[in-house]
Order: structure tokens, then C-alpha cells, then sequence
């Protein structure tokens, strides 16, 4: 396979390219020969129509997904990486940290199009490669040929990066894929720190996101509407042919998934995942193992109350995966929970590399509080290592679940709203139509009532003689719930 280095550079930006004379052409005509599949694997590409993009902020309405919530907030802080592009990057980017690959420091980057970032030279390779492999040093959450050349106007999928003292997050946010296509579009997102930011939790370095992965494979890598043709690698290559490890390599639709190094692998089962790992320090020939859940980065809150037990409330069901990024390894592992009576899983092991935990945590009956569920495991490598993570489940109990207080919950609304929130003290409530005798209910975690009254005595609400902590304000009239809002006190 052809490993094609394609500089892509703006009128404003010198970028130090490997030797040779570069060949200057527009976007179009780098295009055409890339159709026609003329392109020279020893030329230098350089565009000469790209605009320089500094300064360009994201200013859509700031989109927040509500399944994974390591989806950082896209918002007026991001800048554009690079214009809307085919096998582009963005210009030489510093860090405001130094950021540790395998022991080597790096204090600047470039953000690839095609679903990386690399250090030593920006790539615009567009057929992905399986790791390890020679030459190219990148983090690539989905190395793939993304195409944000768009007919579909401001609403169009682009890359957009936002830098903090500690970190980089970059957001390939509804992009399309070669050539034009946007039938299918994908939203995935990388974040790399200096180990000390908590936007990646337990002192990790490197964190990937997904949301909904629609596609795979472009048109020049043997694509077929998305699918098939050479896999898109999910997974992080240093260049050395030993430092490296592979999540997995993705060229089909479904769920299905057998571990980092068995068949080509469906997209989906990206959807929503997670993946947190650690790559600072000295070169080692041993990755700890690693983690792939929808549920690591966030407590999760489970409410319970429905004292009939008529429905799935109170019932969270989630999935951990854990694969060994080496080939050939074995994996021990355990998995257990603070309240073992309300925990069960089903085990599917695809190889010895990689196993999936479907699990299942029953918190109806538990009383309010904060419960873990624990996955540990061991790889057989030389030294062996060993990652552990935790899912935390926040048990809250909803007193608008509970038919026991004569409010009927099937003709529940939503219809107002509490701010501010979480708050110090007073909170108004703010309806959308409600009666002004609609009774209003403040009650702590256990369901307790602390304050009642009714709509137009308790537009203003002071919580302070309260605890700090969570509570509900439910808004009910004529025996039916309105809605319920949590308010944190602190």
C-alpha cells in the first residue's frame, strides 16, 4: 500500500516539509489526481488556494450530546483547525504544555484532516495503515479519509480545536467522507494533556470520544457508500515499529467488534465509547490494557421511587470492554461492585485480547448514595500491567416516581424550569402556563418533603435553611406531575 505524504499548506504559513521540490496546484487539480489515481507517492503536494482560517470561531448554537458526555461543548471558544478540505491539516499548532509520547516531549502539533494529529510532520494520507507501522507518528482516534468539502452550507461538518493551559481538544464534529460524500457523516473527538488536567480522569494523558459513527471507508481506498475497502485505524503509533497500540480497524456497518487484531470490525460499535489511556513516559514494549465503556468518564445518575416496580426505572444497564493493545496477549481480569446483590453481568470473551462485560445494576430497593462498579485487569506481558477503572452510580430517589403520593405520573410534563441552579440559596421557579395553585414539593434524596406550598406562594424558594446537597422540586396540579427539576444546594 502506498503511504502518500500530501502537504497541505495555507497563503499565510511555511510549513518544513521532507526533501524534495514541492508541486504547487489547487485543490482542484490535487482532486482530480487523486480520482484518477495519479497521484506521486514522491511528490510534495502544496495547495495554493487554501485561505488562512486564524481566528475563525465556532458560532453555531453550542451543541452538547447528552449520551456521552466527554463530548466537550462545541462553543465560541473553538477556533477552525483548517478550511474545508480534502486530505488537508492545519498549520503548525504550539502547545501551551509539553505533551509526553512515549517519553518524547513535543511542544506543537498538527491536526490532520483525516482523523489524527501527529508532531513530527503533518500527513495527509488518506488510506489508513494497521499499527505498529514504520513512519508515521500519530494519535489517531480515526484515521480515515475525511472529507469536510461541503454543499450543505454553514451547518456543514468541519474540525474544530480549543487549546487550555493543560490541554488540546479537537472535535471532527459531522464530517463527511471522500469524495463529497455527507449522506453518512461521523462526530469523534480527541484530547491530549500534560496529565494533570481532570478533563481526562486518572492520570491519563490521552482521552478519545465517539458520538454517532456513520461511515468508514472513502472512495480511494476501495469504499463502497461508506463501507468496506481498506479499514479506518483507531489507535496511537509512535513510528518505531515496537511503541504503539490499536483499538481496532473499522470498515463495515453494525455493532460487532472481536478485539483489537481479529476481523475487520463495525463502526457502530464506536458509537457513544469512550476510550482513556496513558502514553507519557520512557518507551515500553507493554501497554497497560485498555478500557472501551460508554460510562467512565461521568457519574452516572439512577433514580429510583417507583414503589410499584412497573417499569425499567431504577435499572441502569452499560457495557465494558477491555482489549490488550500488543498482539498475542492474555488478559486476567475482575470485575466487582460495592453492592454485589444489585450487580450482575454476562461475559463475552472474542479472544484471549479482548472481553466485553454486559452488565446490569438493580438500584431499586438501595438506599440513596454513591455505588461503584470495578473492572481490573492484568495483561501477561514483560512486566505485566494493570489499568482499573470505575463506573460510579450516583442512586437518587425521584419522588415524582412515587405513586404512593396520589400524583399520577403516566400524564407527567415537562413545563418549568429552576434557576439558578445548583444555587446558594434562593431559586425561582419559572412555568410555561401552570395554574398559580399548583403545588410545589421541595424534597431531599430519601423523598422527604422539606418545603410545600403552592405555585404562587413559592415563586422564589429559599433553600437556605437547607443542607447543601441534591434535592427535587416537583411542580404537580389537579394530582398530576408537571415536572421535576434537581437542584444541587452548595
Amino acid at each position: 500500500m502506498k503511504h502518500v505524504l500530501l502537504p497541505v499548506l495555507t497563503l499565510f504559513t511555511t510549513v518544513v516539509m521532507a526533501q524534495g521540490d514541492p508541486v504547487y496546484l489547487t485543490s482542484q487539480e490535487y482532486h482530480t489526481l487523486k480520482q484518477t489515481n495519479q497521484l506521486d507517492p514522491a511528490a510534495q503536494y502544496l495547495f495554493t488556494d487554501l485561505q488562512d482560517v486564524s481566528g475563525i470561531h465556532y458560532s453555531k448554537t453550542p451543541k452538547r450530546n447528552d449520551v456521552c458526555d466527554c463530548l466537550v461543548t462545541l462553543d465560541n471558544t473553538f477556533l477552525l483547525a483548517m478550511q474545508p478540505n480534502d486530505d488537508g491539516f492545519s498549520n503548525q499548532i504550539p502547545l501551551p504544555f509539553t505533551f509526553d509520547f512515549y517519553g518524547t516531549q513535543y511542544n506543537s502539533l498538527f491536526i490532520n484532516n483525516n482523523g489524527n494529529i501527529s508532531f513530527t510532520s503533518p500527513y495527509s494520507e488518506f488510506t489508513a495503515s494497521a499499527f505498529p507501522v514504520s513512519g508515521f507518528n500519530m494519535i489517531a482516534p480515526f484515521w480515515g479519509d475525511v472529507d469536510t468539502r461541503s454543499t450543505m452550507g454553514p451547518d456543514a461538518g468541519n474540525v474544530w480545536y480549543k487549546l487550555t493551559p493543560n490541554a488540546l481538544i479537537v472535535v471532527w464534529d459531522s464530517v463527511g467522507y471522500y469524495a463529497f460524500h455527507e449522506d453518512k457523516v461521523s462526530t469523534f473527538q480527541l484530547i491530549i494533556t500534560n496529565g494533570a488536567d481532570p478533563i481526562i480522569p486518572g492520570g491519563n494523558n490521552v482521552s478519545f470520544c465517539y458520538g454517532d459513527m456513520q461511515w468508514t471507508t472513502g472512495d480511494a481506498s476501495q469504499g463502497n457508500m461508506g463501507f468496506y475497502g481498506v479499514p479506518a485505524t483507531v489507535g496511537v503509533n509512535i513510528g518505531n515499529g515496537t511503541d504503539y497500540f490499536q483499538v481496532g480497524r473499522f470498515n463495515q456497518p453494525g455493532t460487532g467488534f472481536d478485539g483489537p487484531y481479529g476481523a475487520d470490525d463495525q463502526i457502530s460499535f464506536l458509537d457513544f465509547q469512550e476510550v482513556y489511556f496513558n502514553i507519557a513516559g520512557a518507551t515500553t514494549t507493554n501497554t497497560p490494557p485498555i478500557l472501551v465503556s460508554s460510562v467512565i468518564c461521568d457519574t452516572i445518575d439512577v433514580y429510583t421511587g417507583d414503589t410499584l416496580q412497573k417499569n425499567d426505572v431504577g435499572v441502569l444497564e452499560f457495557t465494558f470492554s477491555v482489549s490488550t493493545p500488543e498482539i498475542g496477549q492474555a488478559l486476567t481480569n475482575q470485575i466487582s461492585s460495592s453492592e454485589p446483590d444489585a450487580f450482575s453481568y454476562e461475559v463475552m470473551q472474542t479472544s484471549t485480547e479482548f472481553y466485553r462485560y454486559d452488565c446490569t445494576f438493580e438500584a431499586n430497593g438501595l438506599a440513596p448514595g454513591l455505588y461503584t462498579v470495578t473492572l481490573t485487569s492484568t495483561d501477561n506481558g514483560v512486566p505485566a500491567a494493570t489499568t482499573t477503572s470505575s463506573v460510579y452510580i450516583n442512586v437518587v430517589y425521584d419522588v415524582s416516581l412515587d405513586e404512593s403520593l396520589g400524583l399520577n405520573n403516566s400524564d407527567k410534563e415537562t413545563g418549568f424550569i429552576v434557576v439558578p441552579n445548583p444555587t446558594n440559596g434562593k431559586i425561582s421557579v419559572k412555568t410555561s402556563g401552570a395554574p398559580d395553585n399548583a403545588e410545589v414539593i421541595v424534597t431531599d434524596l430519601t423523598g422527604k418533603p422539606c418545603i410545600t406550598g403552592t405555585l404562587n406562594q413559592l415563586t422564589t424558594i429559599d433553600l437556605g435553611n437547607l443542607n447543601n446537597g441534591v434535592y427535587f422540586v416537583v411542580l404537580a396540579s389537579e394530582g398530576k406531575v408537571i415536572g421535576t427539576q434537581r437542584v444541587i444546594k452548595d
